[in-house]
């Protein structure tokens, strides 16, 4: 029987894994990155957070550069990081970036009593990247707004936009639960009590509403909003793994902030071990053919103990 989570009793989480695998990712040190690179899982290091966001952003730009109307394609974008949004909207402006046939898919948003959060909410991602991005490019450049695909509570057109334009990259950051976008791991319940979901089961998975384990609750009130989890929605609509797998390359963003050193390390060798686990939702990406792990070099950070 696999340990009970030291976070959650009722969930799975990384606190589950053999700690084997816990103690040899805490000795991981910055230099030994590289080394953790195969086929399939390359790994960035960058020494200064400009050249960091400015590479994010440059993500969009080269996959809005390759739209036209016989190939519609464009990226899936996170809230959080968000730094590289309003560099996107400058990149765009300055070089004149039409984007008539580009698309941008958002990655997940918050449930709010049964329905996507819309504009007025507080803490909406559709409001953040229209805000920080969209609304900031000049109108003759701005991309149609059917072109822009935000996930609902009735999520299936926006899993069909996935097969009408081709998303060239899904980008992303890493929350404290190991996720990308809100793939947490679920409830230790039911038919999951003893064994999380197998890798395949949950690569399975579409886009859905999902309830929050209480690890994301926290993060996303400490990040976006002081500590005051009461104002955190416990539930989300989240892309899921089937369109992950949609997207030929998974670009993951560590700046440090989102995620702590160690979740960083862990969540590095398992994808280079191909150690898929679903109490690790980003180990999921082992399977994936082209995934890049992006570090900010002074954020990666140590695990020795450090008292204050």
């Amino acid at each position: 029987m696999r340990a009970l989570s030291k976070i959650a009793p009722g969930w799975w989480d990384y606190t589950t894994l053999d700690q084997a695998i816990l103690d040899e990712a805490a000795r991981i040190t910055v230099d030994d990155l590289k080394k953790l690179e195969r086929p399939g899982f390359k790994i960035n290091l960058y020494d200064t957070l400009q050249e960091f966001y400015c590479a994010e952003a440059l993500e969009y730009i080269t996959a809005w550069q390759q739209a036209t109307a016989q190939h519609p394609c464009g990226i899936c974008g996170p809230i959080g990081p968000t730094e590289q949004l309003p560099l996107v909207a400058q990149m765009v402006n300055d070089l004149e970036l039409d984007l008539k046939h580009a698309h941008f898919w958002g990655m997940d948003e918050w449930l709010v009593d049964g329905r996507a959060a819309d504009e007025r909410f507080p803490l909406s991602f559709v409001r953040a990247d229209l805000e920080l991005c969209f609304n900031r490019i000049r109108p003759e450049l701005r991309m149609p707004r059917e072109n822009m695909h935000f996930p609902s509570e009735h999520p299936q057109e926006y899993i069909e936009s996935y097969r009408t334009a081709h998303c060239l990259i899904m980008q992303g950051g890493q929350g404290e639960t190991k996720h990308w976008a809100f793939n947490d791991p679920v409830r230790r319940e039911g038919r999951y009590q003893e064994e999380p979901p197998t890798p395949a089961e949950y690569r399975q998975l579409s886009t859905r509403i999902v309830e929050l384990h209480p690890i994301t609750l926290i993060q996303n009130a400490r990040t976006s909003g002081g500590g005051t989890v009461q104002n955190v929605p416990s539930q989300a609509i989240t892309v899921g793994p089937a369109e992950t797998w949609l997207c030929d390359r998974v670009s993951i963003w560590h700046p440090g902030h989102h995620d702590n050193p160690f979740g960083m390390r862990l969540t590095t060798l398992m994808i280079s071990r191909r150690l898929a686990d679903s109490a690790v939702p980003m180990s999921l990406l082992a399977d994936h053919p082209d995934v890049v792990f992006n570090f900010y070099r002074p954020g990666f950070g140590v695990c020795d103990v450090e008292m204050h």
